[in-house]
């Protein structure tokens, strides 16, 4: 087929060019790039032939997961995140990044060119947004896990602290900065409430920020005030002055997988908790929407093929919207699942990083999945090539595997789950 088309092809430019050169009209260069594109589009059209490629196992930058990455001008710069520690006073007590990483060769190496310091630029934090918008990088949003003693007035290293919780401070502060070093404070407190797990898009110039939830979850900290899920949608064009578009038709969530394609901000998945119901019942969701204006949003479908879930991601090859990756229960997904139009999804012969999957052994490949990474959709405006990035990432779970219990800890168990790094998923040259 492919011999075909390009024999067609070959013809149309063979007859074009002589007939320009006898002046018959003007075939200009551009008309037969369009068709080269086309091929290529074509060529690439089945993503069962695209294969992961581990660009970095271990990369310079700590390991962590609940990051940022986006390609700003051309480079790639990495920011924020949590990494577990080791000996825990409450779950998922963390060590929070504020740093900022760049890599101008596509993740294969990568310069350290901002700290950690709360005082300089934004405070250090996880579950937030990073996006390019023109000339400036924004962060937006997020998390810390702030330790506090169950004492108010008493410090949380202080032998007399019976206990120590976390109080974690939900941003709704929006920074941004033309290269990673310098940053500007554009507003401390947006008119919208702090929170994590929020979802980011630029669309038309414009910055729109909606869902997200706050408080340290009950479920998973004993005595924390009820999680709170928004479905509110907010939009700036300079993360200064914002403006309400809507509350959402859509059910209230956090963690969901975001994209823009056609002129469309899409919206897939998500959570409005993290454990099972008394029922068994998982607090996830398999949706998608989809909107132009963040006003007026469409539901493209109530669930789609893949398991509901959140801490995914969903990027764009040769206009296909592809989604992999995930926190689920017992074990994370390990599909690699693909849409024309968020409709209807195929899933792909290869699992994500490469997993190997079985329709009959839901465990096979799932050690390998992750949940809380980034990606980064990159194209090669010389070759047309499409690839998507992933970096980073949690592998934690909240129960230890049987043969495990009463062999290691939990928090030994996890501390070697949140990963450094990074691959590429597309087409070799």
């Amino acid at each position: 087929m492919y011999q075909k088309l390009a024999l067609i092809i070959i013809t149309i430019i063979f007859t074009a060019s002589s007939l320009s050169k006898s002046h018959a009209f003007n075939f200009p260069l551009a008309k037969y790039k369009h068709i080269h594109q086309y091929v290529k589009h074509y060529r690439h059209s089945d993503l069962n032939q695209a294969q992961w490629n581990n660009i970095q196992q271990q990369t310079e930058w700590p390991r962590r997961a609940g990051l940022q990455v986006l390609n700003h001008r051309g480079k790639f710069y990495l920011l924020g995140g949590r990494q577990p520690l080791l000996e825990q006073r409450f779950p998922n007590e963390s060590i929070l990044f504020g740093d900022v990483w760049m890599s101008d060769d596509k993740g294969s190496s990568w310069q350290h060119i901002l700290n950690t310091d709360d005082q300089s630029h934004w405070p250090a934090r996880a579950y937030f947004k990073a996006v390019s918008k023109g000339k400036y990088m924004y962060v937006i949003g997020g998390q810390n896990f702030k330790p506090a003693c169950v004492i108010e007035g008493i410090p949380d290293n202080s032998p007399a602290c019976p206990q120590v919780i976390p109080k974690s401070e939900f941003f709704n502060d929006v920074w941004r900065s033309k290269d990673g070093i310098q940053w500007k404070k554009m507003t401390v407190n947006a008119p919208w409430q702090g929170r994590a797990g929020l979802m980011v898009e630029v669309l038309r110039g414009r910055l729109y920020v909606f869902g997200g939830s706050k408080n340290d979850d009950s479920a998973i900290v004993d005595g924390a005030p009820q999680r709170e899920y928004f479905n509110d949608v907010w939009s700036s064009s300079n993360g200064k002055h914002w403006r309400k578009e809507s509350d959402a038709p859509w059910p209230k969530r956090a963690g969901g997988a975001t994209l823009t394609r056609n002129g469309y901000i899409y919206m897939l998945g998500g959570e409005f908790g993290f454990l099972p119901d008394e029922m068994g019942k998982l607090p996830y969701l398999n949706d998608v929407w989809k909107t132009r204006n963040g006003r007026k949003w469409i539901k493209v479908t109530d669930a789609a093929q893949w398991s509901a879930r959140p801490g995914h991601q969903c990027g764009v090859m040769y206009q296909k919207i592809v989604c992999f990756g995930g926190f689920g229960l017992p074990f994370n997904p390990t599909k690699v699942w693909v849409s024309e139009s968020g409709k209807n999804w195929k899933s792909l012969s290869t699992g994500a990083w490469g997993a190997m999957f079985s329709e009959f052994n839901p465990v096979l490949g799932s050690e390998q999945i992750k949940y809380d990474f980034d990606i980064v959709e990159y194209k090669d405006y010389r070759t047309g090539k499409q690839s998507i990035f992933t970096f980073g990432g949690d592998r934690e779970v909240f129960f230890l595997p049987p043969p495990l219990e009463g062999v290691i800890s939990l928090e030994q168990y996890n501390f070697d789950r949140v990963d450094n790094d990074v691959w590429q998923f597309g087409f070799e040259e």
